[in-house]
Formats: structure tokens, C-alpha cells, sequence
């Protein structure tokens, strides 16, 4: 019996041994202390991640000065309008002999003997607005006619003998005098006469067509 104990112990050696090797050791776990916020917001030093900043000085605002914010820029500020340059052509305009007065004028006569003659009429100088009453034997036949660049009129059917045409100045525009040049048609559309006005308003210009 003696002989074989000592041989069962060389068998079990290896099974102590794993036996042993299955015990779990245990190790001590070390626990750092939280290191405390820094209240400044300051978070450089950290060892991983570099956090900019989010916490900024605060504006210090005098309130005792008035309006101590400005939710504008600066700026230099003009009158509407500074360095607008208006075209002398379109725009009222000083003219020799503007403070003049310019009574009725008589335009002249001239004969046709169709049946009616074509008046026409424009601003022959700047196109400033004028604006004109046209009478045909005392009777209005346009009452505010506004002479502009080109040429506008009417037809006028003739009597026999004289044909009286008036053209009263309604005004004289943002340029003083009223000016126009008026031309008229016969029935066959050929020119017969031309000529020039210039009126202050509530003048008139007169011409008379004669019928024979």
C-alpha cells in the first residue's frame, strides 16, 4: 500500500496545478481623484480633448451716456439726392429773357382752297411741358394740348372767306416762354406754311387761312 501512494501523488501533481491556475487573482484598482472645473472656463490643460473657450468677457455699457448701443454700423450719412446731376434738355432750365412778358402774336395768313387744311404743332425747343388752347372761328377745338417732340394736331374744315386759328398758352412749361412751331397741310398733304411761336401763358397766337 505504501508502495503505491507515492505513485498516485505523481498522477495528481498536474491536477493540482491546474487546479491552482484557475483562481482568478485580483489586482488593486486605483481610483484618481475628479480634478475640480476650473470656474475661468480654461479647459487647455485637459490630456485629451482642447475645448475652446465658450464663456467671453461681457461688454461694459456706461448707461449714463445715451443710447450706449449701437445696433449699426457707422456710417456717413448724405442728402438724397447729393451728386445727381439733371440733364439741362429735360430739366427746368434759366433762359434769356425768361422774365420777359410775351404778348399775343400774329402769325400771318395764307390761302387754301381745299376743304379742310391740317394744323399741326410742337415743341420746337426743349420739351418742357407747354401746353396750348386751339380755336377755330372762336370755337374750341382742343382744349389742352400738350406739345411734346413731334408734331400733333387737328383737321380744320374751311369755310369760305376767313378761317380764324388761336393757340392760347396754357402755360409756359418749367422754361418760360410757351414755345412752338406750328405748320400747316393742305388737303393734299403738301406743306403751305411754317412758323414759330413764342407766348407767356394766357397769350394767344393767331393765324388766319383764307378761302377763296
Amino acid at each position: 500500500m505504501k508502495a503505491i501512494l507515492p505513485f498516485i501523488f505523481m498522477l495528481l501533481i498536474p491536477f493540482i496545478g491546474l487546479c491552482q491556475s484557475d483562481i482568478p487573482t485580483q489586482k488593486p484598482l486605483k481610483i484618481e481623484a475628479v480634478k475640480k472645473a476650473d470656474p475661468t472656463g480654461n479647459t487647455k490643460s485637459g490630456p485629451v480633448l482642447n475645448i475652446p473657450s465658450v464663456i467671453q468677457p461681457q461688454p461694459k455699457f456706461d448707461l449714463d451716456k445715451k443710447n450706449p448701443i449701437k445696433m449699426l454700423p457707422d456710417e456717413e450719412l448724405v442728402q438724397a439726392g447729393t451728386g445727381l446731376k439733371i440733364d439741362p434738355r429735360i430739366g427746368p432750365r434759366e433762359k434769356e429773357g425768361s422774365s420777359q412778358y410775351f404778348p399775343d402774336q400774329y402769325l400771318g395768313d395764307v390761302k387754301s382752297n381745299g376743304k379742310f387744311v391740317g394744323i399741326v404743332c410742337r415743341d420746337h425747343e426743349y420739351v418742357d411741358g407747354d401746353r396750348v388752347k386751339i380755336y377755330v372761328n372762336d370755337v374750341v377745338v382742343d382744349p389742352n394740348m400738350l406739345l411734346t417732340g413731334a408734331f400733333k394736331g387737328v383737321n380744320v374744315d374751311l369755310q369760305s372767306g376767313f378761317n380764324k386759328l388761336e393757340f392760347e398758352a396754357l402755360n409756359h412749361g418749367s422754361s418760360a416762354p410757351n414755345t412752338a412751331q406750328v405748320d400747316v397741310y393742305n388737303d393734299e398733304g403738301q406743306l403751305i406754311y411754317s412758323n414759330k411761336w413764342l407766348l407767356s401763358s394766357g397769350s394767344k397766337a393767331t393765324l388766319i387761312v383764307t378761302k377763296e
